[in-house]
């Protein structure tokens, strides 16, 4: 049974239609990647699935549960835990401070510290900046610090929205090479990427969406030879 199954879901922005029977699955233990290009129904696509916005038809079921209406914050208590694009860190808040922010719904400060603590050995250079704004720290770092926070919410299954944006080539690499970590700890993945080739290296399984659907979908080792996929998004 996939841990997350979106079926024939749409979405509406006023009259313009996002997305159009968008269907997906991701099974326990897998990284699925969505590619797309810009304007494609990535984006739209992870915030109706962690309750942003609004299903006008369809349905979504997480852990066998339908949380097609449920609140972003139930959906985080779930263990369906969202990363948007563009980090959205707090820029004039400390990286502990950051982190802190993830554990929101944790009453046990002692759990949020281990949590915290996990993230700085998972990732040592946020130790290091531990007290440092998160406005100051390089556009890698702050992405690091957005995966950490999540990570202090102990998400069943990690959302993330474009996490290599702006990033230099290595490390676009370092980032997947923790997304990859982070899956191997057991944590399911769903992963919103323009870098085809760096989300593929990574992904069990792919879809390519486009105008709101999807248009194409398969092993992530078989699409990154598909000459459609080739043509499209990986170049020679």
């Amino acid at each position: 049974m996939p841990v997350l199954e979106m079926r024939d879901v749409e979405v509406f922005y006023g009259k313009v239609q996002a997305l159009r029977g968008m269907s997906l699955h991701v099974e326990e233990g897998e990284i699925v990647a969505v590619l797309g290009n810009n304007g494609a129904g990535k984006t739209t696509t992870l915030a109706t699935i962690s309750g942003l916005e609004r299903a006008t038809s369809g349905s979504i079921r997480y852990q066998d549960r339908d949380i097609t209406t449920a609140r972003p914050w139930t959906t985080v208590a779930d263990g369906l835990v969202h990363v948007p694009e563009g980090r959205r860190i707090f820029s004039t808040m400390s990286v502990l401070e950051n982190l802190q922010l993830g554990g929101f719904l944790v009453d046990d400060k002692k759990v949020v510290k281990q949590r915290i603590d996990h993230v700085y050995d998972l990732l040592p250079r946020l130790a290091a900046r531990s007290s440092q704004q998160g406005g100051t720290l390089s556009g890698g770092e702050q992405q690091m610090v957005a995966i950490g926070r999540a990570l202090v919410a102990d998400p069943t299954m990690l959302m993330l929205d474009e996490p290599s944006m702006g990033l230099a080539p290595l490390v676009v690499a370092s980032v997947m090479e923790v997304i990859g970590q982070i899956n191997q700890s057991g944590t399911s993945v769903l992963l919103v990427e323009q870098n085809a080739r760096a989300a593929l290296r990574i992904a069990d399984r792919a879809y390519v969406i486009a105008s709101g659907a999807v248009t194409i979908e398969g092993a992530a080792a078989e699409l990154s030879t598909d000459k459609r996929i080739v043509d499209a998004y990986l170049g020679a």
